[in-house]
C-alpha cells in the first residue's frame, strides 16, 4: 500500500558519501569553517509528508516518525536539502520576519542592535536563506544594517587602543568581528611605519640579473 511518507536514513548516507547533492554554491565553502558553522543555525520548518525515522524530532512520538503538518526547528544544512526534496516549507527565523521588532530597531540605530545574540553569522546566514527560500526583504535589511554598522565598526577599530576592548564589541557578529580585527591590524601597521618603520621596499624583481640575450 503506497504511504505519502520519506526515509531519512538512506538520505544521510547518501549526503555523507557523496556530497554533489547539495546546492550550487555550497560545495566552493564546503571547508570554510564560519561557512559551515552559519549552517548549523536553526530554522523553523513544516513537514509536508510523513516522515519516518525522525524521532529525534519529535520526543514523544513512540512511533519514530514525524507526521504532516508538524513543525520542528533543524539546521539550516538539513532544512536546505529537505526544503529542495519538498519534503518540508521553511519559515524565516523570528528575527528576519517582517513584522519583527528587530526590523524597527536597526531601521532607528542599527549601530547599537545586538546582533550577536540574534545570530553570530546574520549577514552569511541571512543571504543562505534568502537565497533558498527566494525572501526579498531580508537584503534589504543586510544592506542597511551592514551599511551603517560597517562606519561604527571602522571608527571604533580606528581609534581604540589595542589593549581595550569597546563595549560595544559583545554586539558584533562573527563577520563583523572580523572587519574590527582587519581595521585594528591596519591602524597598528601604519603607526609602525610612521614611526620609523621601512618607507620604501625593494621589489625583488629588482635584484636579478637579466640573462644576455644570444
Amino acid at each position: 500500500m503506497y504511504t505519502n511518507s520519506f526515509h531519512l536514513a538512506p538520505f544521510s548516507s547518501e549526503f555523507s558519501k557523496n556530497n554533489t547533492i547539495c546546492q550550487k554554491g555550497r560545495m566552493a565553502n564546503y571547508y570554510d569553517i564560519d561557512d559551515i558553522l552559519a549552517e548549523e543555525e536553526l530554522v523553523p520548518a513544516v513537514f509536508l509528508q510523513t516522515a519516518n525515522e525522525v524521532g529525534i524530532f519529535d520526543c514523544a512520538d513512540e512511533t519514530n516518525k514525524v507526521e504532516a503538518g508538524t513543525q520542528v526547528e533543524m539546521p539550516f544544512w538539513l532544512a536546505q536539502e529537505l526544503y529542495v526534496r519538498q519534503a518540508v516549507s521553511i519559515k524565516v527565523p523570528p528575527y528576519f520576519d517582517t513584522k519583527a521588532k528587530t526590523r524597527n530597531e536597526i531601521g532607528a540605530d542599527a549601530a547599537h542592535v545586538d546582533l550577536r545574540s540574534l545570530c553570530p553569522y546574520f549577514y552569511n546566514f541571512g543571504c543562505k536563506i534568502a537565497r533558498l527560500i527566494g525572501e526579498k526583504t531580508i537584503g534589504p535589511l543586510l544592506l542597511v544594517a551592514f551599511r551603517t554598522r560597517y562606519r561604527e565598526v571602522l571608527i571604533k577599530a580606528h581609534t581604540a587602543a589595542s589593549i581595550v576592548v569597546p563595549k560595544n564589541l559583545t554586539l558584533l557578529t562573527k563577520e563583523e568581528t572580523k572587519l574590527y580585527e582587519a581595521g585594528q591590524s591596519s591602524t597598528a601597521a601604519f603607526k609602525k611605519w610612521r614611526m620609523g618603520g621601512p618607507r620604501l621596499q625593494k621589489a625583488s624583481v629588482l635584484g636579478r640579473k637579466r640573462k644576455p640575450v644570444e
